[in-house]
């Protein structure tokens, strides 16, 4: 069974830590082979997962949503060699609130059933945006 949402009680953290200052979102998915409707709508995952981001984007953006990076999954040179990723990209947030927001709004909610419909498996992996150090091991303040 992979990961698809959140626990409520993870959740419920990534809101309690409402730091100022935009957060970035890394998002590795999986897609499945066919959308799994839960009306038995067929599609395949692409598709859906395509929808999703059609009917989301208007609130992403609306709250101050960008894509700052993507890139095309290619090789798992360290980690287990049967993950394959389908869709890598970071997503900026100006805010905790901001992200809240959107997964609270009408529009997004409905547009998500898309995302569980297609996802397999997936990784949502919250960071703070920092400054580029010179090198791998130097961590700016």
């Amino acid at each position: 069974m992979g990961h698809i949402d959140p626990t409520k009680e993870i959740f419920a953290q990534f809101r309690d830590n409402d730091r100022p200052g935009p957060i970035h979102m890394l998002n590795l998915v999986r897609l499945r082979k066919d959308a799994a409707y839960p009306d038995g709508r067929k599609a395949s995952g692409a598709e859906a997962y395509a929808a999703y981001g059609r009917e989301s984007g208007p609130v992403f953006e609306r709250l101050g949503g960008r894509i700052v990076w993507q890139g095309r999954f290619e090789l798992m040179l360290i980690g287990p060699q049967e993950e394959r990723w389908d869709h890598c990209f970071i997503a900026e947030y100006p805010s905790v609130a901001a992200f809240v927001e959107m997964i609270r709004d009408p529009v997004y909610r409905e547009a998500v059933k898309h995302r569980q419909a297609a996802v397999e498996d997936s990784r949502l992996i919250r960071h703070a945006v920092l400054p580029v150090g010179k090198n791998f091991g130097e961590i700016p303040k």
